[in-house]
């Protein structure tokens, strides 16, 4: 690998870490655990859209990886390794289409997140009764992922018009 993309690829782990560490200093927005707004993910759908799916499922497993070793725990790495990679799996498969918009890819991996977490909730804690969190964290998935992907398209808009 060319030391150029060497050092990209570590300035987006570094950046979706920093987005991560923001992320956990918000207050809560509503009453639900594990609702938040997927900063990190911005810099997941612009390497999807600028880079590529191998570099950004890469980026995103290191992330996860170090900012559970940093600030969370085994079982939150587990929760959220479980999130993103399927959360990478359905944005991978609907960028590859060409039919998607960043504002979609991005809402479909903010939904698929948190069912990737509901779903291994159910069985880390071998009951069903967390699936009653899924509609909440469906529509607050769907909103940070219009947030989200609305951002990313921004950004690969400017980036675009700089030629870069």
């Amino acid at each position: 690998m060319k030391t150029k993309k060497v050092a990209f690829l570590s300035m987006c782990i570094a950046l979706s870490m920093i987005l991560s560490y923001f992320e956990s200093l918000i207050p809560p927005l509503v009453a639900v655990p594990g609702v938040k707004v997927g900063l990190p993910n911005l810099v997941m759908v612009f390497m999807l859209y600028k880079i590529g799916p191998f570099e950004t499922a890469t980026v995103s497993i290191i992330r996860v990886i170090l900012v559970g070793m940093l600030f969370g725990s085994p079982l939150s790495m587990i929760y959220s390794l479980a999130g993103a990679a399927l959360s990478l799996l359905g944005m991978i498969l609907l960028k590859k289409t060409g039919l998607f918009a960043p504002i979609t890819v991005s809402v479909a991996g903010g939904i698929l997140h948190n069912i990737g977490q509901i779903v291994t909730a159910c069985i880390v804690m071998s009951t069903s009764q967390i699936a009653y969190y899924l509609p909440v964290l469906l529509i607050t998935g769907t909103v940070a992922g219009v947030i989200i992907g609305y951002v990313a398209g921004l950004i690969l808009k400017r980036l675009d018009k700089m030629k870069l």
